[in-house]
């Protein structure tokens, strides 16, 4: 009898890629949590904001990095149709530091003193050639000169504009009335159907009433009729 012959089936253990792939992704990685503690600068949740001519507006700019600062350097500049022109910096050496600004124009004063990573400025009594966008710039050596940008947009009017609120008082009255009326509808629904038991119970009451009524003047079996006994014969 001739021996069967046994194969064996495995699965062939992955073998190892090349060393560049490898070292890509570990780079890819890196990258990645890099990028995650990069400098950013922020202008807020809104970036703008709408002024009188004349009055005095503070624009907001806060800094934040993961890793913290080293001489950190911020500056504001303004477009000039085209031009950027620096309206202020200095340079942060620590977060617990108030940086020494230089400021480059007029009716301008730095309001951030770095508390809680603030660098903001005030524009005394702006004027219409003081309209435009603003930038926030930042660049910190501890992240290997990583920098930032946020941009802010000042908008000079001669007065502000009257929100017309006619149309948003309309909506809500006829809300408003609609749901009342609702409301009126189903208390009076409610009522109408307690009057309605109401009288179908005294109609069922009236009924078994008369009933009895009737069946005690026709004598029928059950009613108070008195009935005569027959007469015996003698």
């Amino acid at each position: 009898m001739a021996a069967m012959e046994v194969q064996w089936v495995g699965v062939e253990a992955p073998r190892p890629g090349p060393p560049h792939v490898a070292v890509g992704l570990i780079f890819s990685m890196l990258l990645g949590l890099w990028s995650t503690q990069a400098l950013e600068m922020s202008v807020g949740k809104i970036p703008f904001l709408e002024a009188v001519n004349g009055s005095t507006v503070m624009l907001p700019c806060t800094y934040l990095s993961c890793i913290g600062i080293d001489n950190l350097y911020f500056n504001w500049q303004f477009n000039d149709n085209g031009t950027m022109q620096k309206v202020c910096d200095s340079v942060i050496v620590s977060e617990d530091s108030v940086p020494n600004v230089k400021i480059y124009r007029e009716r301008v004063e730095f309001v951030g003193k770095n508390i809680q990573h603030n660098v903001s400025i005030l524009l005394w009594n702006i004027t219409f050639e003081d309209g435009g966008q603003y930038t926030c710039f930042g660049r910190n050596p501890k992240e290997k000169d990583k920098n930032h940008s946020a941009i802010f947009e000042l908008i000079v009017v001669d007065e502000l504009r009257v929100v017309d609120n006619t149309l948003t008082i309309i909506i809500a009255s006829a809300v408003g009335g609609g749901i009342a009326l609702l409301m009126g509808f189903m208390l009076l629904k409610n009522f109408t159907l307690f009057v309605l038991s109401k009288i179908e119970e005294k109609n069922k009451e009236c009924l078994v009433t008369s009933s009895g009524i009737d069946n005690t003047e026709n004598g029928l079996s059950g009613s108070k009729a008195d009935s005569k006994p027959t007469p015996k014969k003698k």
